[in-house]
This record gives C-alpha cells, structure tokens and sequence, in this order.
C-alpha cells in the first residue's frame, strides 16, 4: 500500500498513478484529483490515516510494548533490549533511526502474529513530538534514557527537553503503564517520582537491576547482578563506561520479562555496534572510535571524558564537528567543549563553521578544508577519536585515516 505523504519539497499524491503501476495494491491519497484509480483511497490526510492505521494494527496484538526516549543512547539501548529479548522470542523493534511521526506506525505496521514483544523508539526535535507518538504506539513500558542538550533549536531551553522527553512518563502513569528508571539520574528519579510500577537500574546495591564497570578501555567490559544474586561478567564490544545505563537497562528488561542471566550475559557480548555509533576501527594505519552519527554537548563530553581515561600506547586525537540544532547556545556550548578539551589535555581538531567561530583560527571551516590541510599528511600510528553531528560528515575522514 502507498502512502502519499507530503513534505517541504515534494508532494507524492503525484506519484500515486506511478506506484500502483509499480506494484502498488492500493494509493492512499489526499487529493481528489490523484484519485482516479479505483484503486486510490482518497482520505482527509494521508499521514493522519497512516498514524491511525498503525495504532489500529497495534490494538490487534496484546503483547507488551516498550517506548524508549532520551538525548543520548535511546538507540543503543533499544539495539541491547532487542539483543537480549530475542534471545528467547521474537520481538519487533524500530529499523534503524525511523522514530518520528512516519517511522513509528511504519514500524508497527509490521508486527506480525509471530512476534510477542515490540520496542519503539521515539525521537524528538520539538514539545508535544513524544506525546504524539505515545498516542500512536499506545506502550505499556518506557524507558528514558537520558536527559541532555539536544536539539535545543527546537525545544528552546534544557527545560524544554526535560518536559518532551517526560511526556513519555505522563503519558504510561495516565494509562497504568511501568517504566524503567536509571536510579543514578537524579533528575529522571525525581520526575519519575510516584509511579507504582517503577523498575530502577543502576549501579546502587537498591536498584532491582545493579551493574557496574569492570574495564572502559577499548571495550567496554561490566558486571552484573543476577536474579538469584549471583555476579556475572559482560565484555561487549561497546566503548566507553557511558554506555554502562543503556546496558543496564538492557538487562532490567530482560530480567523483568525473564529472560536467563546467561542469555544476557550473551547477547550483551555479541552486540556489534552499527553505523558509526561506539564503534571501535582497527584501519591499518590508525585505531579509530567511531561516534559519528550524532553529537550534543552531554554526549561530546561523555566521549571525551572516556576517550581521556583510555591508556593508550600512541598519540590521541579528537576530531569534533559541529554540534547543530543547538540555537542561541550554540557558540557558549562550543566554546565549552573546546576549553574541556583543554582541561582534558587531549589534542583536538575542530571542524565546522560553529567550532571557527568559537575558538577562531584553530579550527577547519569544513570538511574540505581538513582534508587539504590532511593531503599527504594525516596521522598516522594514532588513536582517533570522531564525534560530530550527522551532517558534518566526519565518516568521509574513514579512508584517509
């Protein structure tokens, strides 16, 4: 079935005739004169009825549906959890980062009578995003991962944030849902306060699920509490002790819905981390962390408060791109990151025009502009560190390091 959804610079109700020719079974449309074909459906909104449709199909199965948020590693987690769950059944969860107003109902579209557990990640640009796909996904669990400076542009404030991505508990406490709480954020205990079925992970002996770091060197390696006290050991392929609470929340949901400690403990360690988020290169030439697929200051610091904490047998460099959709704070955010790397004692290459403005000549302009400055020359025999916002790109640095 086709779907004419509309955007800023399209608009595919004309394109209905073409899918149908193409295989389509049925148009849905929203354009009296797109639906000539008795096979277009015509209807009030396309998106509208795509969203409608998917909470429709969600009401057809009574298996648990976890919601998962945050600023900072809601797709890492949602990777573990779907990790972990799978082990002993089959569970649906978001393909790669479709986790907007079309990806979520696209994403329970395709859940399927084999399936018994669904995992759905919800993003955020702007106030109300999180609400609006809680009413599609209708979850019975959440977890918030965390709550940072991201995408400031469009929330206007950290308090801005903190209210979206807590929409999400608002939402689960009104319908007698359960959430998963990493108790070590002060800031999700306290707004997850008074929830009856609240499931706390963390690295404090109260916790339900308790973990804690054993080594962040090049991987990340933990330990963790099992159901009948007994201390088992991970050593995944993650980098850095940041990634501990989206392993720990890993492990509270498969603990929850009874998954074996063993099986946890497995899939934690076969988890290979994907399209440049932790990732660890061995290129030939240099050991590179790959943390490229998005940036904001909470998760530039973690990275590089980790990437400072690595014993290293060569030379060290971060490479950062700009961190983009921060708005009025964009230049003091800067500026902060580049004096913590100071502070840090890590030698850093700033790329972008936000970074140029912020510590002046020390920085590239853009991309192009590092790999003239590279031609010839780039290091070599070094471990690199790449952090940067999607758009800036830095996965193009790959074959010259």
């Amino acid at each position: 079935m086709f779907f004419a959804l509309r955007g800023p610079r399209f608009n595919a109700n004309a394109l209905a005739a073409e899918a149908l020719e193409k295989g389509a079974y049925f148009a849905v449309v929203d354009e009296p004169e797109f639906a000539s074909d008795q096979r277009c459906i015509l209807v009030p909104d396309v998106l509208a009825a795509l969203q409608e449709l998917g909470r429709y199909h969600r009401r057809q199965f009574g298996f648990p549906v976890l919601a998962i948020t945050g600023s900072n590693g809601k797709t890492t987690t949602k990777e573990l959890v779907h990790a972990v769950l799978s082990t002993d059944r089959s569970t649906l969860a978001t393909e790669g980062n479709l986790n907007n107003h079309i990806g979520v109902p696209l994403t329970l579209l395709r859940a399927g009578k084999d399936h018994s557990f669904a995992i759905i990640e919800m993003g955020a640009n702007k106030p109300g995003d999180i609400a609006e796909l809680m009413t599609i996904a209708e979850p019975t669990h959440g977890i918030i991962t965390n709550i940072g400076k991201a995408h400031l542009e469009g929330f206007g404030s950290l308090d801005g944030v903190v209210r979206t991505k807590t929409e999400l508990f608002r939402w689960l406490a009104g319908h007698g849902g359960s959430v998963f709480v990493n108790a070590d954020d002060a800031l999700l205990m306290r707004e997850a306060g008074g929830f009856e079925q609240c499931i706390t992970y963390g690295t404090g002996q109260a916790c339900q699920a308790q973990g804690g770091v054993l080594d962040a060197g090049s991987r990340l390696s933990l330990w963790f509490r099992g159901m009948n006290g007994k201390r088992l050991e991970a050593r995944t392929q993650l980098i850095g002790s940041y990634n501990l609470p989206n392993a720990l929340a890993a492990i509270a949901v498969g603990q929850a819905f009874g998954v074996p400690d063993g099986l946890i403990a497995q899939a934690l360690e076969a988890y290979s981390p994907g399209n440049n988020r932790s990732q660890w290169k061995e290129t030939g030439r240099n050991q590179l962390i790959m943390d490229a697929y998005n940036a904001n200051p909470s998760s530039v610091e973690a990275a590089l408060r980790n990437f400072a904490s690595i014993e290293a047998d060569r030379p060290k460099l971060a490479v950062l791109g700009d961190m983009l959709e921060l708005g009025p704070e964009g230049k003091s955010e800067h500026i902060r990151i580049a004096a913590l790397c100071d502070s840090l004692a890590l030698t850093a290459v700033f790329v972008g025009p936000q970074y140029a403005d912020a510590v002046g000549g020390g920085a590239f302009k853009d991309l192009n502009a590092l790999l003239a400055s590279w031609a010839g020359s780039a290091p070599k025999d070094t471990l690199i560190l790449l952090k940067g916002s999607r758009g800036m790109r830095l996965e193009q640095l790959v074959p010259l390091l």
